[in-house]
Order: C-alpha cells, then sequence, then structure tokens
C-alpha cells in the first residue's frame, strides 16, 4: 500500500499551549487507521490542521502525494469529515440536507441525484427521506450525519466519535456502514471511545497524548510494547499439592494457586495456556475449562497515557 496521508513535524502552539509537538504520522491508502488519545492529547487539533481547518505554525501535510493548503479544493473534495456532533440543518429534510452537502462538491444534478439516493439506501433512510432531523432519533440523525458527509463518494473519510449515545441497532449499523465503505476502497481515520470497534475495525493506530504519537502500528504490534503478565484459570480436580508445586516452579510461570477446584497461574509474556494445559495432561488431570486473560488495548492505552480512554 502507498501512503494517502502523510504528516510531518506538525507544530501548533495556542500561545504558551503546544497542542502538537512535531507529530509525524502516516495513514496508508485503503486502511482504517484509528487515531486514538486522551483529552487534550491533540487529536481534534490534528484533525483540524491535516483538514486546513486550523492554521499551524511549522510542519507539513501531503494528501494523496500533494500538500494539502486552505486553497486546495481538489483535495478537500476527496475528503469526508463525519464529525462527533451531529452537523446538519434543522429545516432541511433528510434527503434535502444531504443534497445540499453533496452538491458542495458534485454539481451535475443527475450525478448528484443517484449520489443521494445511494447515500439514503447506504445508511438506511430510505423511509425518513422526508423527515426532518428533529423529528429522528439520536441513531438516525448519527446516519443521516454519516451520509451528509459520505454522499459526494470521497477517498478518504474522517469519522470522529461515530457511535457514541446511538442505540445498538443503529450502531451496528454504523459499523457495517464503515467496514463497507472501506471495503468500497475508501481510506477511513476513526476515532473512538470504545476499544472493542478499534479492535473491530482498524487495521492500524496511532495513540497521541500531549501532542505527539507516542505509539504506532498494528494492534498486536502495540499490545506487545508493553508487559503484562498473563493469567491462565482452568477448571479440575483434586490437583495434588506436589502437582501444583511443579506448576509452580515451571519455565515463565511467577505463581500458581489451587483452591479445591480452581487453579490460577499467573505467568510472565504471552501464550502459556498450551503449556499449563499439557503440563496438566501429563500429570493425568481432566480440565473441564481453561482460559487465559491477556492484555487488552485498553490495558496498553492506560500504561502509555496513564488515562482510561472513556475518561475522555
Amino acid at each position: 500500500m502507498s501512503e494517502i496521508i502523510r504528516v510531518t513535524e506538525l507544530v501548533k502552539r495556542y500561545k504558551e499551549l503546544v497542542a502538537l509537538d512535531h507529530l509525524n504520522m502516516s495513514v496508508e491508502k485503503g486502511e482504517i487507521f484509528g487515531l486514538l488519545g486522551p483529552n487534550g492529547s491533540g487529536k481534534s487539533t490534528a484533525i483540524n490542521c491535516i483538514l486546513s481547518l486550523l492554521q499551524y505554525d511549522s510542519g507539513e501535510v501531503m494528501i494523496d502525494g500533494k500538500k494539502m493548503t486552505p486553497s486546495s479544493n481538489d483535495l478537500k473534495a476527496m475528503i469526508g469529515v463525519v464529525p462527533q456532533e451531529v452537523a446538519v440543518y434543522d429545516e432541511l429534510t433528510v434527503r434535502e440536507n444531504i443534497d445540499f452537502f453533496c452538491g458542495l462538491y458534485v454539481k451535475d444534478r443527475k450525478l448528484r441525484k443517484r449520489y443521494v439516493d445511494e447515500a439514503i439506501s447506504f445508511v438506511g433512510l430510505e423511509d425518513f427521506e422526508k423527515f426532518r432531523p428533529k423529528k429522528l432519533s439520536g441513531g438516525l440523525k448519527r446516519r443521516l450525519n454519516i451520509a451528509c458527509g459520505i454522499a459526494h463518494k470521497p477517498k478518504i473519510i474522517f469519522f470522529d466519535e461515530p457511535t457514541v449515545a446511538v442505540d445498538p441497532q443503529s450502531r451496528n449499523k454504523i459499523l457495517e456502514g464503515i467496514a463497507g465503505l472501506n471495503a468500497q476502497g475508501a481510506t477511513i481515520v476513526y476515532t473512538s471511545h470504545y476499544m472493542e470497534e478499534i479492535e473491530q475495525l482498524c487495521s492500524r493506530l496511532a495513540i497521541l497524548d500531549r501532542g505527539q504519537v507516542i505509539a504506532s502500528g498494528t494492534i498486536p504490534e502495540i499490545k506487545h510494547m508493553i508487559k503484562k503478565n498473563e493469567i491462565i484459570t482452568a477448571e479440575l480436580d483434586g490437583l495434588a499439592p506436589k502437582d501444583l508445586d511443579t506448576i509452580a516452579t515451571s519455565a515463565d510461570v511467577l505463581s500458581a494457586k489451587y483452591d479445591g477446584r480452581t487453579l490460577k497461574v499467573e505467568a510472565s509474556g504471552r501464550s502459556n495456556i498450551v503449556s499449563i494445559m499439557n503440563l496438566l495432561e501429563k500429570q493425568g488431570y481432566s480440565v473441564s475449562k481453561i482460559f487465559s486473560v491477556q492484555q487488552s488495548l485498553n490495558d496498553v492505552f492506560l500504561e502509555l497515557t496513564g488515562k482510561e480512554l472513556r475518561d475522555e
């Protein structure tokens, strides 16, 4: 894949506050890229600078191999933005809203009508196209927000917290839609408070803190950046003390406890469950259930930034 977004040494100051501190990041064409960070990390500032909605002090933003500037209308036409706050006109119907935003980039009426029809169908608003936004539920407003941002068929789409405060049905519809847009060739930049969404959707991500990228890569690569012990739990009957001692002194095992029914093993590193299972079978035990708990993406985020992602 080739780069479609490159940010180099981006600096943005608000008087004494350095919002972006020589920020460097890149997004590959055709991927879903997660952009994460605690409150005040610089995520929104970075996005606004990439979109040339905010003037920065120094650095460079390249979109599809061209320098992005406030007058780069050709580049802006290939970008769609779905903001966190629903940004539609209450006096216009669903169809009229989508047609308005699509019309900013698509002047041909026949082509624009087809694009609007496809956007309405894509987000599942066929039964609501004559409704005004105030008559829609929160989830339906979110879908309308998405339709307005993607109707002109952009190559790059920025999604900022698109599933906040929506019902499960709309949330699933939105996530399926984002995956569908990516399958059609769109490059997605995605921010969310929900780790399960990031793990479900994103091929790579960057974690921002204090205006800098402190970690980037695939999710497995980022998880390997921290050392987190693995907890293995097994359910079995009659584990003898000598066999417990054998487990406790095995390689990579830090501790082993047994309460008469449940064995809990703390081991360093990852993927120790197979060796523990093999050892128990070798000792002649029948295990009814065994599972391990490894670090989550939220564990990584917490260790790197000192904050919970959902505290933002």
